[in-house]
């Protein structure tokens, strides 16, 4: 059985990147009508911050945490969980502020821990999810921000997401745009026609992929 994992993290419930992600859910539900769909919402059900607790109980041998410190670990051990149960990883990601976010990048913090989720040694950092899984990153924007235009250089998005998610060992990353929201309607729709033609084209691909493999 084959997981989905949707982590969606606008706080407009009707957004562009929800409503591209839900055209995967319902792409990845008629693949795979036996599959598993973990939803991971970050503004109906918001993560906290992490605290001084937090991080003393995350740099502490397990063997000699306490029931405080394993209960503060709880969350994050979850979602680190969802992300290792995923075959494919979808997120909506607007752009905030010219990067992420606050709600995603609180996901982050709490997926990204030593020795869990990644490791250092002499030949420098080594992320510890395992290979194989595809991340599909759905971004959606005012502007456009494309490599070689005077934009690029303020987009602290999409660049922060390849750094991270790589660092965790996600290096399968496609980045599908939805960009140029706020050049008017047609122009609008017409990137988020753009977007939904790519990801219908992904998920076939992804899909054919998943099936060889089982």
């Amino acid at each position: 059985m084959h997981t989905l994992l949707i982590v969606n993290s606008s706080p407009r419930s009707n957004s562009v990147s929800r409503r591209l992600t839900r055209h995967v859910a319902e792409q990845w539900t008629a693949h795979n009508p036996d599959g598993r769909v973990i939803e991971r919402d970050l503004v109906a059900e918001p993560l906290p911050f992490l605290t001084e607790s937090w991080i003393e109980a995350s740099t502490t041998p397990a063997a000699q945490q306490t029931p405080e410190q394993q209960q503060a670990l709880a969350l994050s051990d979850t979602l680190i969980e969802e992300l290792r149960a995923a075959d494919v990883i979808v997120l909506g990601v607007p752009m905030h502020n010219f990067s992420i976010p606050a709600s995603l990048k609180a996901w982050i913090d709490l997926i990204t821990r030593a020795g869990k989720t990644f490791s250092y040694s002499d030949k420098g950092p080594q992320g510890l999810i395992p290979e194989g899984k595809q991340v599909l990153a759905i971004v959606s924007r005012g502007g456009s921000y494309a490599e070689g235009t005077p934009a690029f250089a303020a987009d602290f998005q999409v660049p922060y997401l390849r750094h991270m998610l790589s660092f965790i060992g996600l290096k399968s990353l496609t980045v599908i745009e939805a960009d140029k929201q706020a050049f008017g309607a047609e122009v609008a729709q017409q990137s988020v026609d753009n977007a939904v033609n790519k990801l219908s084209a992904l998920s076939e691909s992804c899909n054919a992929q998943l099936a060889a493999s089982s």
